[in-house]
């Protein structure tokens, strides 16, 4: 292939390397090999994930979004609102737009750096349920706003190891086969909460997750009776506002908004693919 043109943002910490794919620029050979190498941090750019921007005719654009491992994903919060920027930006769509996603529409709203999207609303929601795990039992709460998160919450997430306790979740035969996030919460003040994430396919802890901290935002609100907006501490230092109507435990009209920065342009060579 041709040097590719990409762009490498970041959303609250989440970063992202973004591919306008309107004309087959990259194609679906060995696509999950390949992004796993563009993805890999120090040998090649390095990100959490990677999204193509594609044609569709049922919005302004279509969206692949891939894990850092090349896997694919139907959702992923801060990925969304650095495709919306870089869709604004780059001409594809208005500062108000609607993309094509695995979960459905998405529509989002572009003002300067910052990016909001409406996310699908959540499914699944568990509340306190025991898990056992190699410490003892674990008493977690559970929700899919897109892709499935499980969510612990915590007197304090300073001392919390996130990646041995999340990887010990993540593959919990609870969560199987498909696996699960986990977040670590702690409750600040009144509509504050502070939050830590073990991302799935990035295997990992990641600074930001759009999904994740919309979990944590419903799941405390079921818990606590906070009222929207909900905003979060991401371990990046950035916040972000989650949005939402609720009746009872349902929940409707979510948004996710933050800083959707865009850090570069430039041109990925054959080098930064090559096995």
């Amino acid at each position: 292939m041709k040097p590719i043109t990409f762009f490498k943002m970041s959303g609250s910490g989440n970063d992202f390397i973004i591919v306008d794919n309107r004309e087959k620029v990259i194609l679906d050979n060995d696509l999950p090999g390949f992004i796993n190498r563009i993805c890999r941090r120090k040998m090649s750019v390095g990100a959490d994930g990677f999204i193509l921007i594609e044609p569709s005719d049922k919005a302004d654009f279509k969206w692949r979004f891939f894990n850092s491992d090349g896997s694919q994903a139907e959702m992923c919060g801060n990925g969304a609102r650095c495709a919306a920027r870089f869709a604004y930006v780059n001409g594809v769509a208005g500062p108000n737009l609607s993309f094509e996603t695995e979960a459905g529409i998405v529509s989002g709203q572009v003002k300067d750096d910052r990016a909001k999207v409406k996310m699908p609303d959540p499914v699944e929601l568990r509340l306190d349920f025991n898990i056992e795990l190699k410490r003892g039992p674990v008493t977690v709460c559970s929700v899919n706003t897109g892709v499935p998160h499980v969510v612990v919450m915590n007197e304090t997430i300073e001392d919390v190891n996130v990646f041995d306790l999340g990887r010990e979740i993540r593959w919990h035969e609870q969560f199987a086969p498909a696996g699960t996030n986990v977040n670590f919460i702690c409750q600040q003040k009144q509509g504050h909460l502070s939050i830590r994430t073990y991302e799935r396919g990035v295997e990992n802890e990641t600074l930001a997750c759009g999904t994740g901290s919309i979990a944590a935002a419903l799941i405390t609100s079921c818990k606590a009776n906070w009222q929207s907006p909900i905003n979060l501490m991401t371990r990046s230092g950035e916040s972000l506002t989650i949005y939402f109507k609720k009746d009872g435990s349902v929940f409707n009209n979510i948004y996710l908004e933050g800083d959707a920065r865009i850090i570069y342009s430039a041109q990925l060579s054959e080098d930064a693919w090559k096995p």
